[in-house]
């Protein structure tokens, strides 16, 4: 990858006079195929046009070179990867910790957090730490994991089941894709509500 006034620009082209083979194929501008041709041939064509000539496929025999403006290539390139990186929402891995005899507004208020992580896209780790003797009764962590998921059953998919991870307990849980749906239609009703 290159960098173009701090864009990344996902291929490198060659452009006119770095173009080092003998023979191209050409396309016009509009798409139609012009033949093959030498390099000076094809250069001479583009400079007439008022246009660069780019190899698009090099590893073609023989090389295709098309016939455009490499300035605006270079701009809508990066303008196309500015945007999916923009529409790309990271998904990020959020931890919540019970413990396995969490009081019931402590549950609550970490499962409000829960439910908010999920509202947002993000994956959540739910871990049930275990300290000295608790970690016979590995039950009440299972319980207290499944109680989550039971709340949580609609908006949630179970990505990872409960595991022991040394004196822990976790589960993955990944928002349901109807879940996104439903909060997307929220998040529009709440602005066109507040306009």
């Amino acid at each position: 990858q290159t960098y173009d006034g701090g864009v990344a620009i996902a291929r490198q082209y060659r452009v006119n006079e770095q173009i080092r083979v003998p023979r191209v194929r050409v396309i016009g501008e509009d798409g139609e195929q012009l033949g093959v041709m030498t390099v000076p041939d094809a250069l001479a064509r583009a400079r007439i046009n008022e246009l660069d000539l780019v190899e698009v496929a090099p590893n073609a025999d023989p090389p295709v070179c098309r016939l455009l403006d490499y300035g605006k290539l270079r701009y809508l390139t990066s303008k196309k990867e500015r945007e999916t990186r923009k529409s790309q929402k990271s998904n990020d891995l959020k931890e919540v910790r019970f413990r396995p005899n969490i009081g019931v507004h402590d549950f609550y208020a970490k499962l409000r957090k829960v439910r908010q992580f999920i509202g947002n896209g993000d994956k959540v780790k739910l871990t049930v730490r275990f300290r000295g003797r608790e970690a016979v009764h590995q039950q009440l962590g299972l319980s207290l994991l499944k109680r989550v998921a039971d709340d949580l059953k609609d908006d949630v998919r179970l990505e990872h089941a409960p595991s022991m991870e040394g004196r822990a307990m976790s589960m993955v849980l990944i928002p349901s894709p109807t879940s996104t749906v439903k909060s997307e239609r929220n998040d529009n009703a709440t602005a066109v509500t507040t306009e």
